[in-house]
């Protein structure tokens, strides 16, 4: 049976780099089929996680959002995917395009994806916006096995939850339910991580700064394992916890 994992959390907390290193993660640990779903239509990740792809080899999920019938086919037609790395295939919004590229979708269109995703692989992941008006986020969320609440160790980070989460109280979002991490994507980050636990309302997991991660986004290589044993030992240790 196939598990879907929502990534979301506060702006800058590092999700879309979080959530295609799960992928890779498991991808690479239990030889599963992944598909990363990336939501976001007003900064499209597809060409920041693949900047050295060709025009021609990017493909969009709008495309499919379009369709009135959502089909295995239409999805795997719109599949990025990866050389030498086969059953490891990203689908999400490419560049140039926006929320007004394609017509309008609702919820029951997204859940009709999100269902024939998990026909096609073992996890989806889905890495979605800080705004949870994102259709396709507010689906994930809702509808995901698991969800993976990302917060940076800064004042910013803090200050957003104390501000959003309240208008995700109603039940539906599981909020009591969701996985509430501390993620560092940058060296330069100030807040004091026992302080940011604290104020975060003791998270389960944090994930250390890697410079070798970062470099693999400025690279456009997240795809692939990282030599960081550091990174490396946290980061298998909570995918073994999701996965398990």
């Amino acid at each position: 049976m196939s598990k879907t994992i929502a990534v979301w959390g506060s702006p800058n907390s590092g999700k879309t780099t979080f959530a295609t290193k799960l992928a890779q993660t498991i991808y690479d640990k239990y030889q599963a089929t992944v598909i990363v779903l990336y939501a976001d239509n007003e900064t499209p990740a597809l060409p920041v996680i693949f900047p050295n792809y060709r025009k021609e080899d990017m493909f969009s999920v709008g495309a499919v959002l379009a369709k009135t019938e959502i089909t295995q086919e239409d999805v795997i037609k719109q599949l990025v995917t990866v050389k030498q790395r086969q059953n490891f295939g990203f689908l999400g919004f490419t560049d140039g395009e926006n929320r007004y590229t394609y017509p309008s979708f609702d919820e029951t269109k997204i859940r009709a994806l999100i269902a024939v995703l998990a026909t096609l692989s073992d996890f989806v992941i889905v890495d979605c916006t800080s705004n949870l008006k994102n259709p396709i986020s507010r689906v994930a969320i809702k509808e995901a096995d698991d969800v993976i609440r990302l917060a940076s160790p800064d004042l910013k980070s803090v200050t957003f939850f104390a501000s959003q989460m309240p208008l995700y109280a109603d039940p539906v979002f599981g909020l009591d339910r969701q996985i509430q991490g501390i993620n560092v994507p940058d060296a330069d980050l100030y807040m004091p991580i026992d302080e940011a636990k604290s104020r975060l309302h003791d998270p389960r997991f944090v994930i250390p700064y890697s410079r070798a991660v970062k470099q693999q986004m400025l690279d456009g290589k997240l795809t692939e394992p990282v030599n960081d044993k550091k990174f490396n030992d946290k980061f298998k240790a909570i995918v073994d916890k999701i996965v398990g």
